[in-house]
C-alpha cells in the first residue's frame, strides 16, 4: 500500500501555486532543496514525472495536473479535520487593518481561508489610509497590517511591489490638459508622490478636490474632470491608467508591506502566512519555472 503524504503534497501544491520551487521553498519556510526532494519523493513513489523539464520553463505533465486537483482536495480535508478538532484551543478575536485599495481580491479570500480554519477566531478588518494603519498600530489598536508604500519600516517585510499609475476616466481626456486637474484624499500616500514628479517634470498642476471621501475623488476622476493615481490592480473598472509614455512623469513602484504586533496572539503568525501566501501567489497551471 502506498500512501501519499500530507507535507509532499503540500508541497506540490505550493510549487503550482506560486510558479516554481524559489517562491514554494519561501512560502513553506523551507530550502529550496528541500522542496525539490520532496517533489522527487512522489516521483519516485508513483513512479511517475510530474514536471516535464525538457525544456527551461518547465510546465506539469499530465499526471502532476491530476495529482494536483487531487491534493487539493487532500490537503482541504486535513486541514478542515485539523481545525474541527482543535478548534477549541483557540478562541478570541484579532485586528486587521488593510489600506482601502489593495483589499480586493486577495483580502476577502484569506478571511474566508482563516475563517475554515479558526472558525472561532474572529477578524475584525480595518479599512483606512496607509498613514492612519501606521499610526494605530503603533498605539496598539490593531495587531497587522498591510500598508502601500515606497519603503520598508522597521518590524515589516515586503510581500510584493505594484506599479503606480495615473488613472482617468474611459477614454477621458482630462490628462491632456493644463493646468492638470488633479483628484486626491487628504490622507493619500500617493499625494506627495505624484506631486514632487510633476514639479521635477515642469508640470502646471491645480487640486480639483482634496477629499475625505474616497468615493468623491473616484467620482471625479470617473467624470473626466481630473486625474488620480492608483496602484495598477486596484483600478476599477469605470477607470483605466493612463498609459505610459504620454506627458505625464512615470510614477515608480510602490511596495506592499505587511506589520505583526510581535510577541502578540500566536494566531498572527497563520494570519501574517496566509496574507502572505495570497499576495506572493502568482498561478501559473501551466508554464512552471522550477529554480
Amino acid at each position: 500500500m502506498r500512501n501519499l503524504d500530507i507535507t509532499t503534497l503540500r508541497a506540490l501544491v505550493a510549487v503550482a501555486d506560486h510558479g516554481g520551487v524559489t517562491r514554494a521553498a519561501a512560502i513553506l519556510n523551507l530550502t529550496q532543496s528541500a522542496v525539490s526532494m520532496q517533489i522527487k519523493r512522489l516521483e519516485d513513489m508513483l513512479d511517475l514525472a510530474l514536471f516535464d523539464r525538457g525544456h527551461r520553463r518547465v510546465s506539469l505533465t499530465g499526471p502532476g495536473e491530476q495529482l494536483v486537483r487531487y491534493a487539493r482536495r487532500m490537503l482541504a480535508l486535513n486541514d478542515e479535520a485539523v481545525a474541527r478538532l482543535t478548534e477549541d484551543r483557540y478562541e478570541g478575536e484579532l485586528r486587521l487593518g488593510v489600506p482601502h485599495d489593495i483589499v480586493y481580491p486577495v483580502v476577502p479570500r484569506v478571511l474566508k481561508q482563516f475563517n475554515a480554519a479558526y472558525p472561532r477566531i474572529n477578524v475584525h478588518l480595518r479599512s483606512s489610509s496607509t498613514m492612519k494603519l501606521h499610526e494605530e498600530f503603533a498605539r496598539g489598536e490593531v495587531d497587522v497590517i498591510l500598508t502601500t508604500e515606497g519603503s520598508l519600516k522597521p518590524g515589516g517585510e515586503t510581500l510584493t511591489e505594484m506599479a503606480l499609475r495615473w488613472t482617468g476616466a474611459r477614454g477621458g481626456v482630462a490628462w491632456k490638459r493644463r493646468p492638470l486637474r488633479l483628484a486626491f484624499c487628504s490622507a493619500c500616500i500617493f499625494r506627495p508622490i505624484v506631486l514632487r514628479r510633476l514639479e521635477e517634470a515642469g508640470i502646471d498642476w491645480e487640486m480639483a478636490v482634496l477629499s475625505e471621501d474616497d468615493r468623491a475623488v473616484e467620482a471625479l476622476v470617473s467624470a473626466d474632470l481630473a486625474v488620480g493615481a492608483l496602484l495598477e490592480d486596484s483600478i476599477p473598472p469605470h477607470q483605466e491608467a493612463i498609459e505610459p509614455g504620454t506627458a505625464l512623469p512615470d510614477l515608480g513602484v510602490q511596495q506592499i508591506n505587511l506589520y505583526a504586533r510581535p510577541g502578540g496572539d500566536a494566531l498572527l503568525d497563520p494570519l501574517s502566512d496566509m496574507l502572505r501566501q495570497g499576495f506572493v501567489a502568482q498561478p501559473a497551471p501551466l508554464s512552471l519555472r522550477m529554480a
